[in-house]
């Protein structure tokens, strides 16, 4: 995968969400004004973050991409989770000042209005939106192989559950529950938090380093095996990098071969993992000759 390519899919993937949701904050916040819903101007709020989250993404995305220098050997690819810890710390913000208004809605009757038929065809038009935004951002994510456009996807996603709350509450309040209007503004807060939550332990394993899956490490080790003259893959570590991963294994070979022949079959390991697994972009293979006795308890080697 070109890196052109994956640029490109970044860009058009972060246009189509910055106007998706500028629409929707505009028509989200005027309407929840003008009809009294704090559900709804919580919603609004919501799609303002993700205006805010899509481009805190995408400059995270744009900033990974760049080649690898003397100061950073293997590239920027970190930059992407840094990103995304911002994107939390915002929502975090964000949610707390959701739950702060709505609660006081509730404890002291602030404001309490059933919301009008608008606000219910505004939903309708929330739920629409973001289910093809999202199934669009989502799906250039996985091509491109960047974690923090999926992400951003699976941000959009979640509100569409939140324009169904904001559906129902309007639906109920007007069948003489106004109370339920500052509740689904809770709910919503509680969704936000949530997603907080989950993208914080995403970003967070792939700066400390987090083991793949078993289904990863197996391809890893079936691949090297394949090379002629390469047993027995052992000890495998990944290291994943933002939108890339570094590995590191080792690999049997005959001992009575020359050195050079040793060295031949590691590079064909290499050429192999970085052509069958397009996210893996540098690895490191240490031969070892079958039969000897090797002392593996250590750090990461190559």
């Amino acid at each position: 995968m070109s890196e052109d390519f994956r640029s490109k899919g970044g860009k058009k993937a972060a246009i189509v969400a910055v106007i998706a949701n500028c629409f929707l904050t505009v028509l989200n916040i005027g309407v929840g004004f003008m009809s009294g819903s704090s559900a709804l101007i919580s919603e609004g709020a919501h799609t303002l973050t993700d205006i805010i989250t899509t481009i805190v993404a995408y400059a995270g995305f744009h900033y990974s991409q760049k080649p690898a220098d003397l100061e950073h050997p293997i590239g920027y690819g970190r930059v992407e989770a840094l990103s995304g810890l911002f994107i939390v710390l915002f929502l975090a913000v964000i949610s707390w000042e959701i739950f702060e208004k709505a609660i006081k809605q509730i404890l002291f009757s602030q404001n309490l209005i059933a919301p009008d038929i608008y606000v219910a065809l505004m939903a309708f038009v929330g739920i629409f939106v973001n289910y093809v935004v999202s199934s669009y951002i989502i799906r250039i994510g996985k091509q491109i192989n960047s974690p923090a456009i999926i992400a951003d996807g699976q941000h959009q996603r979640t509100d569409i559950f939140s324009s169904v709350a904001v559906l129902i509450g309007a639906v109920v309040s007007n069948m003489g529950y106004p109370i339920l209007d500052p509740i689904v503004a809770i709910f919503i807060g509680f969704l936000i938090l949530r997603l907080a939550i989950k993208l914080f332990i995403i970003n967070f394993n792939y700066l400390v380093g987090k083991v793949p899956s078993k289904e990863f490490i197996d391809e890893i080790k079936d691949i090297a095996n394949s090379v002629p003259n390469a047993q027995n893959a052992h000890e495998v570590k990944v290291d994943y990098m933002g939108n890339y991963a570094i590995v590191a294994l080792h690999i049997q070979v005959d001992g009575d071969l020359p050195t050079s022949e040793s060295h031949k079959i590691a590079h064909e390991v290499q050429d192999k993992l970085r052509e069958e697994k397009s996210e893996i972009r540098y690895v490191i293979v240490h031969t070892c000759p079958i039969g000897l006795d090797y002392d593996h308890h250590q750090g990461i080697d190559g």
